[in-house]
């Protein structure tokens, strides 16, 4: 990790690193399907994630047209529900914007309150902007600025998402540290020069993964 003296903004990765994202998604799920056991559950919840990657490989590939994480939620809750026999639209609709209610990890909010005494915060995330307003005010989350892939209509770990922090602090890449817990979110912010720092956390991608573990759905 740099030292502090080097660093004059710092950029955090939403979904895994702030929140968890899967357990959010999962108790959504258990929500929304009838009396689902542990294993089904989590079945249910890899056909959303898979889903979701796939989606934005395809967009980061150019063989999709930009859509938003918005759309493409409601896309793999309704693959959720297709593959669950759910068929009541409020039930459906509310698992679509399951990922606007995910609460914080233990740390994140003391956290962020400490960095953001002594630097600039920034939130950078593959979730629209419309996502992030509701999932920041749910989880407590206090952001300088928050910054979302959709303005770069990509997805991490795409560089033009990776330069909108760098625009948005306003100094050299070198000079910017993203913070996030997944190792490929990380190499992608290095490559365009910034400086980072790894987050363990249980649904993260460890130092050691080369590739998303779902697409590089994180924020």
């Amino acid at each position: 990790m740099a030292e502090a003296c080097d660093i004059d903004v710092v950029v955090f990765d939403i979904l895994g690193t702030m929140v968890d994202e899967p357990s959010g998604l999962r108790a959504a799920i258990r929500d929304a399907v009838p009396a689902p056991d542990g294993a089904t559950a989590d079945q249910l919840l890899t056909v959303w994630q898979h889903h979701v990657g796939h989606e934005q490989q395809r967009i980061h590939n150019d063989s999709r047209t930009y859509a938003n994480s918005d759309i493409i939620d409601r896309e793999a809750a309704q693959h959720v529900a297709d593959r669950a026999g759910l068929t009541e639209p409020a039930a459906i609709e509310q698992l679509a914007t399951a990922g606007r209610r995910l609460k914080p990890w233990d740390d994140s909010l003391a956290g962020l309150a400490r960095l953001a005494r002594r630097f600039p915060v920034l939130g950078l995330s593959n979730a629209s902007r419309a996502a992030l307003l509701r999932l920041n005010t749910y989880a407590g989350l206090r952001w300088h600025q928050v910054l979302s892939a959709e303005d770069a209509r990509s997805y991490k770990p795409a560089p033009q998402v990776y330069q909108l922090a760098v625009d948005a602090a306003d100094c050299p890449p070198e000079r910017v540290l993203m913070v996030a817990a997944h190792a490929w979110d990380l190499r992608g912010a290095q490559a365009l020069g910034m400086r980072t720092a790894y987050v363990q956390r249980p649904s993260g991608a460890p130092l050691g993964a080369r590739t998303p573990s779902h697409g590089g759905r994180t924020v």
